[in-house]
């Protein structure tokens, strides 16, 4: 697909420095752009690529536009524009309206003439796809499931009984979605399996990840809210809440029942214990544990960065030591008041 950057920049807004009547075709970086790319920079620490660049426009804003030696798209909000610039140049991959032959629909489901559902598929009874939706090769739509309209489940994801998928969300490659939670009740040192008779609903214009999954809810549903962002291999436990634009990186666990409010950023590999309150607002570094609620909005973190290993030892080390080194702190302290008692009685 060839735009010319004049259409780009006033289809986005932005101030062109440059001649409108170059066509561009595909997006690239500022290293490896070529003169029919499109590149940007929002980060200052690729300002040296910039001068080199050989892209035809590249996407920023006004503090770097003198720095830039070929057309530019002057902006606020570089990596943003870029970013819709990269949605035309580079449209999602549309199937063909219709069932694959090697598709099985049961005879209560509803599919809309407009969408694809890809071979292998399974789509059970009473489930409905929406308009335009794309159902990927190996999905499989269990019973009472409903699709919104422009959906992308890109293959192999698995929606089970009665989750609800809002309009243009994606679901990447693996994804499971609506899995009995890990609900059990002690019984004479067993565990008795309770049955999970929640949903899953997921709000539009949602992403997950490859390989994430979301658990149904033990009795309420589990609720992804609109404009969440989940990344790959993340763990959602049952009756969880994600409140809306909301972003969870890789190897997110979230335990069940806890709730995390709206436009938060939770980072890779963090772990949040069940039942808690997350306020909206709050940013969350990577392998931080979290422990407690959350009810002021800021940034948080936990966990110790790498040292080397001789010094992370000595750590260690001392780490251990805390507690007797704690219990004579608390000797020497009342032994300073009994001190300190004496002297007064003196006086």
């Amino acid at each position: 697909m060839s735009v010319s950057i004049g259409e780009l920049a006033v289809r986005f807004g932005c101030e062109l420095k440059g001649d409108p009547g170059v066509q561009v075709e595909r997006v690239a970086s500022l290293a490896h752009a070529d003169e029919q790319s499109v590149a940007f920079i929002a980060n200052p620490r690729y300002r040296a690529q910039l001068a080199d660049t050989r892209a035809a426009v590249v996407v920023l804003d006004e503090a770097s536009a003198a720095a830039c030696p070929v057309a530019a798209l002057i902006c606020a909000n570089p990596h943003a524009t870029f970013a819709r610039i990269a949605a035309v140049l580079h449209p999602a991959p549309a199937g063909p309206p219709g069932v694959h032959p090697s598709a099985v629909v049961a005879s209560g489901a509803r599919v809309h003439p407009s969408a694809h559902v890809g071979a292998l598929c399974v789509i059970g009874s009473g489930a409905v796809v929406g308009e335009r939706a794309y159902i990927g090769p190996q999905s499989l739509l269990d019973e009472g499931v409903r699709v919104g309209d422009d959906v992308r489940l890109m293959s192999r994801v698995t929606l089970c009984r009665g989750v609800v998928i809002g309009d243009r969300t994606i679901v990447q490659p693996g994804a499971v979605i609506g899995g009995d939670g890990f609900g059990f009740a002690q019984d004479g040192g067993r565990w008795l399996k309770v049955p999970q008779t929640g949903g899953v609903r997921i709000g539009a214009d949602v992403e997950i990840g490859a390989n994430t999954t979301i658990d149904r809810g033990a009795i309420e549903d589990t609720v992804i809210e609109e404009g969440a962002k989940l990344d790959n291999l993340i763990q959602i436990g049952h009756n969880v809440r994600i409140g809306a634009h909301t972003a969870l990186a890789a190897c997110v666990g979230v335990s069940g029942s806890t709730s995390i409010g709206a436009r938060c950023m939770i980072g890779g590999q963090v772990g949040i214990g069940g039942h808690l309150t997350i306020c909206d607002g709050v940013t969350i570094t990577g392998c931080t544990m979290v422990s407690h609620s959350i009810t002021r909005a800021g940034v948080y973190s936990g966990g110790i960065p790498l040292e080397e290993a001789h010094l992370w030892r000595r750590l260690v080390g001392r780490f251990k030591r805390l507690e007797s080194l704690a219990t004579r702190l608390k000797r020497l302290e009342r032994g300073a008041a009994a001190a300190a008692d004496l002297d007064e009685d003196d006086d």
